[in-house]
């Protein structure tokens, strides 16, 4: 059964755990919680590893992310693979068997965007077996 949700996210929290300057670059490693509305609602805790240039901007980094709730109605849990070389491109895709409860068997593609007041937009384009 494939499907589209989408919906709106909120950073409610944003805690660097370690950071570490290098001659051209600044990696860090980051814990991140998210509250998620709309066909897609509850919550994720994201571990991220990141990188910097030396502008100080972010330009790379690779996440895995725990969600739990609810997807257009079925309770369960799932995790994401983030990866992006800049805050313009980013792959985002649902871990396959990662998927618990009713949510067992989802895959799938998880898009999202920042519009410029910095609301944070997704779109999960998924099929669940």
């Amino acid at each position: 059964m494939g499907g589209r949700a989408s919906g709106s996210f909120e950073v409610t929290a944003f805690e660097p755990v370690e950071t570490e300057e290098r001659e051209g670059a600044a990696f860090g490693r980051i814990r991140i919680a998210k509250a998620f509305t709309g066909g897609l609602s509850g919550g994720s805790e994201v571990r991220m590893l990141s990188v910097g240039g030396p502008s100080g901007a972010p330009a790379s980094y690779v996440a895995v992310e725990h969600v739990t709730g609810e997807l257009d109605g079925r309770k369960g849990s799932f995790v994401l693979q983030h990866s992006a070389w800049d805050t313009g491109d980013t792959t985002v895709r649902v871990v396959p068997g990662t998927g618990a409860g009713e949510l067992a068997g989802l895959t799938g593609e998880f898009h999202l965007t920042v519009a410029e007041d910095g609301t944070h937009r997704y779109v999960l384009d998924y099929e669940l077996g």
